[in-house]
C-alpha cells in the first residue's frame, strides 16, 4: 500500500486512506491466528473420525480466505450500500431459516443447516449482521419521520426471525440477537417504561425455554444443581487450561483435541490455553476487546443515528459471541454451541463475521460528514 498517496482519488486509494487500519491489522491478526489454531487443532480431529488429517485445515484456510475478501469488499461500501445489503441479507436470510426447517439436515435433534455443494450452509449466522443493520435503518428512520412506524416494522422482524430460530430450534442464536436488538432499541431512545418491559420479557422467555426445551433444561439443571456437573467437553477443557499454565505446553504439544468432538470448534479456545498458555488467551481476549472498543470509539462523535445504531449493534453480536465461546470453555456459563470468532471452524459463521466486520469497517470509515450533516441515509 506504500504506492497509495493521500492525493490518489481511485476507489482502493480513497478506501485506504479512509478505512480504520488499526481495525483491519486487529482483525488480519484474529485471521492468522485462526489459520494457525486451525493446524493446531483440526488434524487430530480429523483423524478421529476417519477423513483426511488435514480436511479442515484446507476447509478453513479457504474459509478464511474469503472472509478476509469479504471483510475488504464490504468496507468499500458506501453507508447507504451497507444498508441496502442488510436489507437482502436479512430478507435472504429468514427465506432459508424458513428452508431449513422444511429441507434442512438434522443434526443432534436441531434444523440449522442446508446442503449446498458439499457445504453446510447455517443461515441464522447471516440473520444477525443483516437484522442489526435493518433495525438500525427502521430506529433512525423513525426519529426523522415520527410517522414511520420504524419500532412496530423492527419488532415485527425480530419476533419473526425469534420465531424460526426457536422452531429449528436454536435457543442460543436467538439469546444473541435478542440482546443486540435489545441493546439498539435502547440507543434508540426507548422509553423506560418499555426498556422494563423488554427485560421482563427476555427474563420471561429464558424460563419459557427451560420448561419448554428438554436440551436448555438439561444443561442448565446439570450446570447448576446439587449435583452439578459440567459435562465430560467442559472437563477437558478445564484440564487443557491447567495443563497449559502461563506459556503453555508448545505447539502441536497439547493433548486435549485429542479427545474433545468440538476441539476445533466450540472448545478450540481450551486447545490454545493448553498448547500456548495463559498469555496466547490474554492476547485473543485484547484483540476482541481492540475490535469492540476501537469501533466505539470511532462513532462516539458522529451525528448519523443509523450509523451509530448499526455499529453498536454490529459490535455487540461480535462481543457477545466470544464472550460466550470463552465463558463456556471455562465453564462459567454451561456450554452452547457458538464459535470464537475466526478462530474456531466453521464456513458460515467465518463469513457471516466478515459480513459483519466489514460492515462496521465501512460505516466507521472517515467522511467529510462524518462528525455531522449525514442523517437516515
Amino acid at each position: 500500500m506504500s504506492a497509495l498517496n493521500r492525493t490518489d482519488t481511485s476507489l482502493l486509494g480513497k478506501w485506504w486512506w479512509t478505512v480504520d487500519r488499526w481495525t483491519l491489522a486487529a482483525v488480519a491478526l484474529l485471521l492468522a491466528f485462526g489459520g494457525m489454531m486451525a493446524l493446531a487443532a483440526s488434524p487430530a480431529v480429523a483423524e478421529r473420525i476417519g477423513v483426511d488429517p488435514f480436511h479442515f485445515v484446507k476447509r478453513q484456510a479457504v474459509f478464511l480466505c474469503l472472509g478476509a475478501l469479504t471483510i475488504i469488499g464490504v468496507s468499500l461500501l458506501s453507508p447507504k450500500g451497507v444498508r441496502r445489503l442488510g436489507i437482502l441479507v436479512t430478507l435472504g436470510a429468514i427465506l432459508l431459516m424458513i428452508m431449513t426447517i422444511l429441507v434442512g439436515v438434522e443434526i443432534k435433534g436441531a434444523s440449522r443447516w442446508l446442503n449446498m455443494a458439499g457445504f453446510s450452509l447455517q443461515p441464522s449466522e447471516f440473520v444477525k449482521p443483516g437484522l442489526a443493520i435493518v433495525a438500525a435503518w427502521l430506529f433512525a428512520k423513525r426519529r426523522m419521520e415520527p410517522g414511520f412506524p420504524g419500532f412496530q416494522m423492527s419488532i415485527a422482524f425480530y419476533l419473526i426471525t425469534v420465531a424460526i430460530l426457536l422452531m429449528q430450534p436454536d435457543v442460543g442464536m436467538a439469546f444473541v440477537v435478542s440482546i443486540v436488538w435489545g441493546t439498539q432499541f435502547f440507543v434508540a431512545g426507548l422509553p423506560l417504561i418499555f426498556v422494563t418491559l423488554i427485560a421482563a420479557g427476555f427474563v420471561a422467555a429464558g424460563v419459557g425455554a427451560y420448561f419448554t426445551f428438554d436440551h436448555v433444561q438439561f444443561r442448565v439443571d446439570r450446570f447448576f444443581g446439587p449435583d452439578a456437573d459440567i459435562g465430560y467437553q467442559a472437563s477437558r477443557a478445564i484440564e487443557a487450561f491447567q495443563k497449559g499454565g502461563i506459556i503453555g505446553r508448545g505447539p502441536g504439544e497439547g493433548r486435549v483435541k485429542e479427545v474433545l468432538p468440538d476441539a476445533h470448534a466450540d472448545f478450540i479456545f481450551a486447545v490454545t490455553g493448553e498448547e500456548f498458555g495463559l498469555l496466547a488467551c490474554l492476547f485473543l481476549v485484547a484483540l476482541y476487546a481492540f475490535v469492540v472498543l476501537r469501533g466505539f470509539g470511532r462513532i462516539m462523535k458522529r451525528d448519523d443515528l443509523f450509523v451509530l445504531l448499526a455499529v453498536t449493534g454490529l459490535l455487540s453480536q461480535f462481543a457477545v459471541q466470544a464472550l460466550v465461546n470463552m465463558a463456556s470453555s471455562v465453564s462459567l456459563i454451561p456450554p452452547k454451541g457458538m464459535t470464537l470468532p475466526f478462530i474456531s471452524y466453521g464456513g458460515s459463521s467465518t463469513l457471516a463475521l466478515a459480513l459483519t466486520i466489514g460492515m462496521v469497517l465501512a460505516l466507521t470509515r472517515t467522511r467529510p460528514d462524518s462528525h455531522g450533516g449525514a442523517r437516515g441515509h
